[in-house]
């Protein structure tokens, strides 16, 4: 039994390294990428004579890391925020509601 609790905590911390792993990857292709999107577009601004200001006005400059960028902040979210609203808190909120249901029906019983 000592065994099987071992390798239930060894497969949660496993799954866990690996959500943290896949957030990290999705963070630095979401650096990398932009990072490129965004030079190339600097770059073709800066060959068609526009000015600073004609640049970085165009939504295709920061519109990508914007919209990627709230998709990145969901993965966080559910990476590192889980702990708030998990399956520990369900857990815990059906303990809670069981508990306060039976204090009730206590109280009418008397």
């Amino acid at each position: 039994m000592e065994i099987n609790g071992m390798n239930n905590k060894y497969i949660k911390a496993k799954k866990r390294v690996e959500e943290l792993k896949a957030f990290y990857i999705h963070l630095s292709v979401y650096i990398i990428v932009n990072l490129f999107l965004s030079g190339a577009q600097i770059v073709d601004g800066i060959t068609e004579d526009k000015s600073f200001l004609e640049i970085f006005s165009d939504f295709g400059i920061y519109g990508i890391w914007l919209m990627w960028g709230i998709g990145l902040l969901i993965h966080w979210i559910s990476v590192f925020q889980s702990k708030i609203i998990g399956k520990n808190w369900e857990e815990k909120k059906i303990k809670e509601f069981m508990k306060r249901e039976d204090e009730v029906r206590k109280r009418n019983s008397f």
